[in-house]
């Protein structure tokens, strides 16, 4: 067994979650599509990023291992279940502070890629907005026009002619608004594949009969911040239900 693997089996992962790097404190896992970034209070949910219970008010998983040792990992963002990629957490709670800040003061690189229904031709370019979230029946919703900045550069990573165009996004969010990504790339008539909120829900069903993929196309592709003065960076691989719908076309403006 590798050392990696080890690790992997000494904590309570969730179905499909897997370790993408451990280091300062800090774990980064990879998030399957359809996985919450954690329970409801107080619950075990095998659908959750960790099959332990989260204590809300402390934003963290926390269990007993078999040895009667404590352990308590501090969630220190969150991906919508339907978006896949990295996410991350932290093993102390100094270093969780600390990372905390560096996502307040937007001193985080992320990057995401989404496949949108449409072929934008102003791109690379970079996106501002407010965004306002309310509450909307049992769930959330976003809609620009008010609220905090939002900030976004975006570019063509690829194009593909498939299902009367598609285009492959590279994001790179400064800011990290709830829905921000979907809402950014709505409003400008880019809908993102699979998204049951903001996209194109004709298109989806349709592509959805046709292709068998129901899934939201959004990926959290990496991360990188600087923690303890180290730089920590993990990055998840693009899953490959993306790249049967991409093909380069052309270059990518």
């Amino acid at each position: 067994m590798t050392e990696e693997a080890a690790k992997e089996e000494r904590l309570p992962l969730g179905r499909g979650v897997r370790i993408l790097h451990r280091a300062g404190g800090v774990v980064a896992l990879d998030k399957p599509s359809g996985c919450r970034s954690h329970p409801g209070r107080g619950q075990r949910d095998p659908g959750a990023l960790l099959t332990v219970p989260f204590r809300v008010k402390d934003e963290a998983f926390c269990w007993r291992e078999a040895s009667g040792r404590e352990r308590t990992l501090y969630l220190l963002h969150r991906l919508d279940a339907p978006t896949s990629g990295v996410i991350l957490l932290a093993e102390e709670g100094d270093v969780a502070a600390e990372a905390k800040r560096c996502f307040s003061a937007h001193a985080v690189e992320k990057v995401y890629f989404a496949l949108v229904r449409g072929t934008p031709s102003k791109l690379p370019a970079t996106w501002r907005d407010r965004l306002r979230t309310g509450q909307q029946g049992k769930g959330r919703r976003t809609v620009s026009g008010s609220g905090a900045p939002a900030e976004c550069r975006v570019e063509v990573a690829s194009r593909s002619r498939a299902h009367g165009g598609l285009t492959l996004l590279r994001l790179h969010p400064k800011t990290g608004r709830t829905h921000q990504l979907r809402v950014q790339c709505a409003d400008r008539h880019l809908p993102i594949v699979g998204d049951a909120t903001y996209g194109d829900f004709a298109f989806n069903r349709r592509f959805a009969r046709e292709e068998g993929e129901k899934r939201l196309f959004l990926h959290a592709s990496s991360i990188e911040l600087r923690v303890g003065g180290t730089r920590f960076r993990a990055e998840s691989p693009l899953p490959g239900v993306f790249r049967r719908f991409t093909e380069e076309i052309g270059g990518g403006g």
